[in-house]
């Protein structure tokens, strides 16, 4: 696929933002969990700082002493403007969302409306670890749908993972991550509509991760599921956190297609207590009002996939690796160097930088690592050069 620059609106690139001395000071997870002679290229926090419009937003409601509980569709009507726009999406309907505290927990609401305990919940590795986890924690039952060999969906034994899933006529649900993480796959519009097709014929129902959504390299479309043909009964759970970096603020917003309103409708209303309202005050100026500074992230992102290429083609040509089409993450397959299974393990020994290992994401993810290019391109560069010093 041909890729052309984003255009962006004069705005800084943010990853070119802040040294690592100042970064080091944060105290959230990536710079606490190792010493501070390891270089942290693990979990999915941007190197950035906070957008203008998100910091004031926070600002101005601390000063108020707006520190409550949740209330009103600000954030829904926010993401509706913010798709129509980005998406060409006129889908996102306010009747139809709920706020829930993040999106793995509003995954975990949404799978309770619509599977019971010991029903299965179909997920196409390697996937996000949490898939599993929090799958597993609620008494669900994963089954495998691993990508094809291009990281792909494939449909064949998606139906074959439908067709053992409702075998004995139980309930089961397809958790669909979209765009993929870790590969950074972004599934076509013909691809979601033979999904939604499949899902009717055997009785599942599908809910779709989509918090990458707006992290889209250029070149690239994102379809939002619900937009699909004969997705209407499907449910979606959509977050600014990823785009703008707004973990700690938690929100999130669950989405229903028109025939799954009544299951929307079931969800525990102690749910909607859960979100920060600081958060959904952030996400609202994020989406409303950050588009500028979105679009400089997306230039940096992609001027960090070309340079990764770069950088692994002259320090680590066996590590087979493909640019990814969405999220700020790198899948990147080390199985060439006889690192054995976990190679981040031995990345992390010797070269001192850390990296999510391909183990937890399930099958197909044994001998693979995943790199977090929401960074400078200095901090890049010194990460491969630390991977390759490790093979030394």
């Amino acid at each position: 696929m041909t890729s052309t620059p984003h255009e962006t609106t004069g705005e800084p690139n943010p990853l070119r933002a802040l040294t690592l001395d100042r970064l080091r000071r944060r105290t959230s997870m990536k710079w606490r969990t190792y010493p501070e002679d390891v270089l942290p290229l693990w979990v999915a926090e941007m190197d950035v700082p906070l957008a203008g419009p998100v910091v004031r937003a926070v600002t101005e409601a601390l000063e108020l002493g707006d520190t409550g509980y949740p209330a009103g569709t600000a954030y829904a009507e926010a993401l509706a403007a913010f798709a129509a726009e980005r998406w060409g999406w006129d889908g996102v309907a306010v009747e139809r969302s709920a706020i829930v505290p993040d999106v793995m927990l509003g995954v975990v609401e949404m799978l309770k409306l619509v599977t019971g305990p010991g029903d299965p919940v179909v997920v196409n590795s390697p996937v996000y670890p949490p898939f599993f986890q929090f799958v597993e924690h609620m008494d669900g039952r994963v089954l495998e749908a691993p990508l094809d060999a291009e990281r792909r969906l494939d449909l064949g034994g998606l139906e074959e993972a439908f067709r053992r899933a409702v075998t004995g006529g139980g309930r089961a649900a397809y958790l669909l991550c979209s765009p993929h993480n870790p590969t950074g796959t972004v599934h076509t519009a013909a691809e979601l509509a033979a999904v939604a097709a499949l899902a009717e014929r055997h009785g599942v129902r599908v809910v779709a991760d989509e918090i990458h959504a707006p992290l889209v390299a250029a070149g690239t479309a994102f379809v939002p599921y619900l937009s699909v043909p004969g997705a209407e009964s499907g449910l979606s759970l959509m977050s600014a956190s990823k785009a703008w970096n707004l973990a700690g603020l938690k929100a999130a917003l669950a989405l229903a297609g028109p025939a799954a309103a009544a299951d929307l409708a079931r969800m525990p209303e102690e749910v909607s207590h859960g979100p920060s309202h600081i958060g959904v005050i952030a996400h609202t100026a994020a989406l409303n009002d950050a588009g500028g500074w979105l679009d400089a992230l997306l230039a940096g992102l992609d001027d960090n996939r070309r340079l990764l290429a770069a950088l692994l083609t002259e320090h680590l040509p066996a590590v087979r690796h493909r640019p990814s089409q969405a999220t700020y993450l790198a899948w990147l397959d080390c199985r060439a160097l006889g690192l054995g299974d976990d190679p981040a393990r031995v990345f992390l020994e010797r070269g001192r930088v850390a990296l999510n290992s391909g183990i937890p994401f399930g099958t197909g993810g044994a001998g693979h690592v995943r790199l977090n290019l929401a960074t400078s391109p200095e901090v890049v560069t010194e990460g491969v050069r630390r991977m390759a010093a490790a093979l030394r």
